[in-house]
């Protein structure tokens, strides 16, 4: 036995990690690391991964002042006293986390307690950490003592470099995770998001989940496997994995009866035994097949995310019912969607405008069929979302990142603008939500082209078309083409409008294009994906109504 054994218990680990021929870790770049994390170079030897762990925690920025090993001796007596370290009460912060036991031993599983308070004792300002009893356990196998396991924690908290996210330490930080995880899970897992709206009734508290499934869900060989990972490259790997394992879920999972009460148990349950179906090398593959996640977006999403948590005034565990929205029936009337319809696409939208309410703006029905009071009404807006019912009782619409104002940037000529959070769905006869094309294919972007100003030709061309036009200074995080690594050109061109008409569309290649009159209207549809239309080539306009979102 090596001398990261003091904490383990060999009759539960696998015995092959132990006997492994050993390795040397001499490699310093940063891609060769990569590389070597990603591979699993480290994972079949416990005294190499002891090593690869020491040498890449110790090359984390930390503060000037980080308690070491030496405090820990200091301050343990102190605060643990005589004690039963197995007993020990666990800080709030932890938020009564599962204690994982990853193999240890009795004294690996009282040590996790102590270290716990100690930490609680250094860094008062933690307030929210419910992966810290997970890490704590996973690092207490590759270190020689207490005192070496707790500096390694303490150097992954105390990290100071604004650019490398690790551990959330705040319940702001953890809840604004959750939500740029409900995010990426609408973008990058969209079947699994259909499913995880088909049967739960609150979508946002399965998603809230996520990190569970990693820190205390995830068996030891998978979370080790993570964690080389991580450790390496970052906070973006949870975020991929947790992609992966919702995936994985899915399509074991599809075509069985779930109950409603049941899917955070469900996901929670398969997480648990994913070696039934799942190796770790397989889980990886898949989580680095995501294409086009990343960091940048994480960021971006993550800053959106906790400034929509602070002007709610929500930066404290609260119930969750107090922080998410829950379109009430009692407040909330349409002419052309049902509460649970509005339901499913709040579910679709940006996490941090789930927080709002809806906000009727316009109707057809009260304030008639006109272009010019249709723009007035939904000016200073921004997102917001546009129903449509046809005389066929066909249900379309569109979510809009951008304030309607913005169509005054092209002067007389038609425009387009828009962000890549655009999108546009149909609800009747069936539920379908069209992404935005250029992010799911981007092959597209090498075929754009400058868009006509004649708006026929425009309207045709949606799913092709690009404009110009500079959006560096406008306020949603995701205007800028440079943070999804697409041409500037073809970064923008969802929305357009003129006192003549308006045009939505580029979703798999869905478009509306609305007359002046606002009576009728008539799609694009690129056959190119099979996906179904949106709606009627040609339609007449029922109602049309413009929702916004309130505070």
């Amino acid at each position: 036995m090596d001398e990261y054994n003091r904490f383990v218990d060999w009759d539960k680990m696998d015995v092959t990690l132990q006997s492994q021929d050993a390795k040397e870790l001499t490699c310093t770049e940063f891609q060769e690391l990569k590389q070597l994390a990603r591979q699993g170079y480290w994972a079949k030897n416990h005294s190499l991964r002891a090593k690869a762990y020491h040498k890449l925690i110790s090359n984390i920025p930390c503060r000037t002042v980080t308690p070491d090993a030496n405090v820990y001796r200091d301050i343990v007596v102190k605060i643990v006293g005589k004690r039963n370290s197995s007993s020990l009460p666990l800080p709030e912060f932890v938020d009564n986390s599962l204690v994982p036991t990853y193999c240890l031993n009795a004294e690996g599983i009282g040590a996790v307690r102590k270290i716990i308070l100690c930490i609680a004792n250094q860094f008062p300002d933690i307030s929210f950490c419910p992966a810290l009893p997970s890490v704590i356990a996973l690092l207490l196998h590759y270190s020689k003592d207490e005192a070496e396991c707790f500096e390694q924690v303490c150097r992954i908290l105390a990290c100071n470099d604004p650019s490398k996210r690790l551990i959330d330490q705040t319940f702001l930080a953890f809840e604004s995770s959750c939500m740029t995880f409900g995010d990426l899970v609408n973008k990058y897992c969209q079947a699994a998001h259909k499913l995880m709206v088909a049967v739960s009734e609150d979508v946002l508290e399965v998603y809230s989940d996520w990190q569970r499934w990693l820190f205390g869900e995830l068996p030891l060989v998978y979370v080790a496997r993570v964690f080389d990972v991580f450790l390496v490259e970052g906070y973006k790997v949870l975020y991929r994995v947790a992609l992966a394992l919702l995936k994985f879920f899915r399509k074991v999972r599809a075509g069985q009866p779930m109950e409603s009460d049941s899917v955070q148990q469900d996901i929670r349950a398969f997480v648990r035994d994913i070696a039934k179906s799942v190796s770790p090398e397989r889980l990886l593959e898949k989580a680095f097949a995501i294409r086009l996640l990343s960091r940048k977006e994480i960021q971006l999403l993550q800053m959106a995310n906790e400034k929509a948590l602070q002007r709610k005034g929500i930066t404290v565990k609260q119930k969750r019912q107090n922080v998410h929205l829950a379109v009430h029936a009692e407040n909330f009337k349409s002419e052309i969607v049902s509460v649970k319809e509005m339901r499913d696409i709040w579910s679709w939208i940006p996490e941090r405008f789930a927080l709002c309410q809806p906000l009727l703006l316009f109707t057809t029905l009260e304030h008639g069929c006109s272009l010019s009071r249709f723009y007035s009404h939904s000016e200073g807006h921004e997102p917001t979302l546009l129903l449509i019912k046809t005389a066929a009782k066909e249900v379309c619409g569109a979510y809009l990142s951008t304030d309607w104002s913005e169509r005054r940037r092209g002067g007389s000529k038609l425009s387009f603008f828009g962000t890549g959070e655009c999108f546009v769905f149909r609800l009747q006869p069936e539920v379908e939500r069209y992404e935005w094309v250029i992010i799911k294919h981007p092959e597209l972007a090498a075929t754009g082209s400058e868009p006509e100003n004649h708006t026929s030709r425009a309207s045709s061309s949606l799913s092709s078309s690009s404009v110009t036009s500079d959006t560096s200074c406008r306020l949603s995080p995701f205007l800028s083409a440079r943070h999804f690594n697409l041409p500037s050109k073809t970064a923008s061109m969802f929305m357009a409008g003129s006192s003549e008409c308006i045009i939505i569309g580029g979703g798999d290649g869905q478009a509306l294009y609305l007359d002046a009159d606002l009576n009728h209207g008539r799609t694009s549809h690129c056959n190119t994906f099979n996906n179904q239309p949106l709606c009627s080539e040609s339609f007449q306009i029922s109602v049309l109504e413009v929702w916004g979102f309130r505070d």
